[in-house]
């Protein structure tokens, strides 16, 4: 009889050689030092956690907790070790066994009612977009002000107004036959929780520039959270019932893409036949969704339409960790940003290296967080940049908000609203 799986089939541990390659890219690795906190480190503790072989202590759970999930490691590694399966299925098996404080577990449940869900986050917006009116963000420069209140200042989104999407977009101009001829293709657009509540204006944006590129857009409504933030939490089987829901739902509209703007929304949905590998009724359907899936950047460097307008500014590009490892896109924003007539972009120092969002741990990991937060805001002020652009939500938020406690305001935005910019939609 076959040994039931708490974590992943053992071969899947045994597919890492220990050779080191993968501790560079690690930034908790970086930050620490310590081969607890690398890659094959845990790759020890989460194989002997699935052998039997140790107890489930506080020290080895901090030890995985610590863990960004950036999958960093995965681009770095010769023997294609899929290490974001191997921490998601500890995540999922820990959830419930880990021994965690009162405050933390407190915590993590308001974190998986209330983040994925839009619904629930647009009062926090409305109150959020009022905070930024009245200058919250001022108070990450009080000195005298708690740090904890400081970091929370900084975070402070600036939540611009925005309309609801209509269900159906057409695409301004056809590709092949002109206003009146057939789009380039039918695309429906994942909206996301918190993209949707704080970042609504660059779901708006995003829509636009697919129709001016001869995109029809969708915007299904009976959509939901993609199901990344709860997978982050060790929520599987939350995670994979919102993966059902979007299964029935984008395949229902018929597209020929799922595009998304959020890196960590896409690289989960490309995972969809994964996570649900095992169910007979959604296996070969979530398949089929996850071969559909789409950054935003792929789509619209799929198309030759130059930009009208300059953007005289040297900008930096950070690498999404859901992005670049995730999802392996790196050359299309960078391609995209380079179109835009005056704008110079510049590389950033460990440019891969996350910047501490990483899906909640920012809220869940504050510190080691914050570290990797100024060492990113360090990187990009070296780089003599006056704009950072990054496709991921959390990613905006967090360099953000690590620049403004190092006393700069420079704007960090979606690569999106720079080419809205640029095509005169903004």
């Amino acid at each position: 009889m076959q040994k039931s799986v708490k974590i992943a089939p053992i071969d899947d541990f045994l597919a890492c050689v220990h050779c080191g390659l993968c501790l560079s890219a690690c930034p908790t690795y970086v930050e620490t030092g310590s081969e607890a906190d690398s890659p094959r480190g845990r790759i020890v503790m989460m194989k002997a956690i699935e052998q039997g072989e140790t107890a489930i202590d506080a020290g080895l759970v901090r030890h995985l907790d610590l863990c960004l999930g950036c999958r960093a490691c995965e681009t770095a590694c010769p023997s294609g070790v899929e290490y974001g399966k191997l921490i998601e299925g500890a995540r999922g098996y820990l959830a419930t066994r880990a021994p965690r404080s009162g405050r933390d577990r407190w915590k993590r449940r308001l974190l998986a009612r209330w983040l994925p869900d839009a619904q629930r986050l647009a009062p926090l917006a409305s109150l959020l977009r009022l905070a930024s009116r009245l200058g919250m963000s001022r108070l990450s420069r009080v000195w005298w002000a708690p740090r904890g209140l400081r970091r929370l200042a900084a975070l402070t989104p600036e939540v611009a107004p925005s309309r609801p999407l209509p269900a159906v977009l057409e695409p301004v101009l056809s590709p092949v036959e002109g206003p009146d001829g057939p789009p380039r293709a039918t695309v429906a657009l994942l909206t996301g929780c918190v993209s949707q509540a704080l970042f609504a204006r660059v779901n708006e944006l995003t829509a636009r520039l697919l129709v001016l590129a001869g995109y029809r857009v969708l915007v299904p409504r009976a959509q939901v959270c993609c199901g990344a933030l709860l997978a982050h939490l060790g929520e599987t089987a939350e995670a994979e019932r919102r993966a059902r829901r979007n299964v029935n739902v984008f395949l229902r509209a018929e597209c020929d893409f799922v595009v998304t703007n959020a890196a960590g929304c896409g690289a989960m949905m490309r995972e969809y036949g994964r996570w649900l590998e095992a169910d007979p009724h959604y296996a070969n359907a979530a398949k089929r969704l996850a071969l559909k899936v789409r950054d935003v950047s792929e789509l619209l460097a799929a198309v030759p339409l130059a930009p009208k307008h300059a953007i005289h500014a040297r900008v930096a590009y950070h690498d999404a960790c859901h992005l670049a490892h995730g999802q392996g896109v790196r050359s299309e924003p960078r391609a995209l940003l380079r179109s835009v007539p005056g704008l110079e972009l510049v590389e950033l120092a460990d440019g891969e290296l996350c910047c501490g969002s990483a899906g909640t741990y920012n809220l869940t990991e504050p510190e080691m967080a914050w570290r990797l937060g100024a060492r990113k805001a360090d990187a990009v002020l070296a780089s003599g940049a006056e704009m950072v652009a990054a496709g991921n939500p959390g990613c905006i938020l967090q360099i953000r908000a690590a620049l403004r406690l190092r006393g700069h305001d420079l704007p960090v935005l979606h690569p999106v609203e720079i080419l809205a910019r640029a095509h005169g939609l903004a």
